[in-house]
């Protein structure tokens, strides 16, 4: 087992002992005693040890969470389940340069990146605090002979678990526990196992805010475990999950036990479509970081990128020439652009599909091969790389990569990349840049996915919906609907005469 390494950029979450698991307020080791290493992957180095939990640890949270839930928690008022959000987002912004190095240290995103989530941050903590106090049902006039007063309450559905993916810790972690704070529900969090100290730090502001014991509890450990376990449990009412599409089938299998709720944010494959009359000084970064933007280990990353045919040779290679001049390297040094991939284990996915995207016959035009040169050899390192000649039937052009690799793919005409560009079985984000507005509105509803941008990539806001089609998933998170994912909606009548 690696020791950890002391000469690792010190935080003040990093104090060398293992990190525990947060249930009905108190800091637990696993019921194993298990732990495992979460890992720097800019060094290879040690980050900690935190506690492995499993099924019996997942029963315990969720016991803790029901007790939570039918306490004095369901009675607590809109305001106050506000004023805890509030005090939780002064918290927040309070540790977040602590809390963006820590993402930066457990994920490889650079600091640049988790530092300018800021915004988005907070945003959330403090939109989700409005919509508290803005949850109601409805009066609702009826046509029944007689006498009869109807209307509609909005409960809290429950405990929810929580699954997140290791990509974005911090805002991961604030999209699940904000909307059910604000709806009165309770949580029980698993973290992705490659990146769980950023939420577990979280959960430590969550207490201090005054978030009372078993409201929130955090359980680190396996997805085939832990994870599992929680999708299962029939103490769960529902069940909140981002990551791939084939875990997300596992939960909904999982789910049929008590019909829980599910609402899933799952992988894509988005088109992101360049006419020849757009600006192309705006699309060349912009689809670049559609792309390159956290090492590409985004679910809406903009891969499949569809170029006018009269451009597609020059747009292309500046692209490839945009994606050569980002500087790669350790997240924690302020001028890299772009870090690492997250684990060994994404490394050799992400290598694995440079290798079958140049034996499908694509041509690399930049990248295409693991960084391996000084320091870059103990991280995970692959460079902004972009593939040419790639069809629509190749594998890079079909199945999430997970990494910065672009699949650029001619077109010639607006009705042949709408049928390109839905061919995929999933539909999470897209994107497209013209200036032509007819265009624009045109593509804008035929492409059959939860988001588009035009003239933009990866734009988002707590207020704005985001969410899939198809094997993107279903359910929204950020907006209103994201809060009424966790209500349930009751009818209520009185006969008057």
């Amino acid at each position: 087992m690696n020791e950890i390494n002391r000469s690792s950029p010190v935080h003040p979450f990093l104090d060398g002992k293992p990190k525990r698991m947060l249930i009905d307020g108190k800091w637990l080791e696993a019921a194993s005693g298990k732990t495992f290493e979460t890992i720097n992957p800019a060094t290879g180095e040690v980050l900690a040890r935190v506690a492995e939990g499993d099924a019996e640890d997942v029963d315990r949270a969720v016991e803790a969470a029901r007790r939570a839930f039918n306490g004095p928690w369901s009675r607590a008022k809109p305001f106050e389940r506000q004023s805890l959000l509030l005090k939780l987002a002064d918290l927040v912004e309070r540790h977040f340069d602590e809390l963006a190095a820590l993402d930066t240290l457990d994920m490889g995103a650079p600091i640049s990146r988790t530092r300018g989530s800021r915004l988005r941050a907070l945003g959330m903590l403090r939109y989700y605090a409005g919509q508290a106090v803005s949850i109601h049902g409805e009066t609702i006039e009826n046509s029944l002979p007689g006498e009869y007063a109807s209307f509609t309450l909005k409960e809290p559905v429950g405990v929810v678990g929580a699954i997140i993916p290791w990509n974005g810790p911090l805002t991961a972690t604030i999209w699940k526990i904000g909307p059910a704070l604000a709806t009165g529900c309770t949580v029980v969090l698993k973290p992705a196992e490659e990146a769980p100290l950023t939420p577990l730090r979280l959960a430590e502001l969550c207490q201090e805010a005054g978030v009372p014991p078993g409201v929130v509890n955090v359980v680190p450990g396996y997805g085939e475990t832990a994870g599992a376990a929680l999708a299962a449990h029939r103490g769960v009412d529902k069940v909140a999950f981002t990551g791939s599409h084939l875990t997300g089938q596992k939960i909904i299998q999982a789910s049929a036990g008590n019909l829980k709720r599910v609402s899933l944010e799952l992988g894509g494959k988005s088109p992101d479509v360049v006419f020849a009359d757009a600006d192309l000084d705006a699309a060349v970064p912009g689809a670049g970081m559609a792309v390159f933007a956290n090492s590409g280990q985004i679910c809406s990353a903009g891969t499949r990128l569809f170029v006018e045919r009269k451009i597609y040779e020059e747009f292309a290679a500046r692209v490839a020439a945009y994606g050569k001049s980002l500087r790669v390297g350790d997240g924690l040094d302020p001028n890299t652009q772009v870090g690492p991939l997250v684990s060994a284990e994404q490394l050799d996915r992400v290598t694995g599909y440079l290798a079958i995207g140049r034996q499908e016959g694509a041509r690399p035009l930049s990248g295409g091969e693991r960084l391996t040169e000084g320091d870059m050899a103990r991280g995970y390192f692959v460079p902004p790389t972009v593939f040419a000649d790639v069809r629509d039937d190749m594998r890079i052009a079909q199945e999430e990569i997970f990494g910065p690799v672009i699949s650029a793919i001619p077109f010639d005409d607006i009705e042949e990349v709408i049928t390109r560009a839905n061919a995929t079985s999933f539909g999470l984000g897209s994107g497209l840049w013209t200036r032509d507005v007819s265009k624009a509105h045109k593509l804008a509803r035929a492409i059959r996915a939860g988001s588009v941008w035009i003239n933009c990539y990866q734009a988002m806001d707590p207020a704005v919906p985001f969410g899939g089609y198809k094997m993107s998933g279903y359910g929204r998170e950020s907006g209103k609907q994201h809060v009424e994912e966790y209500l349930n909606v009751k009818s209520v009548w009185i006969r008057t005469d």
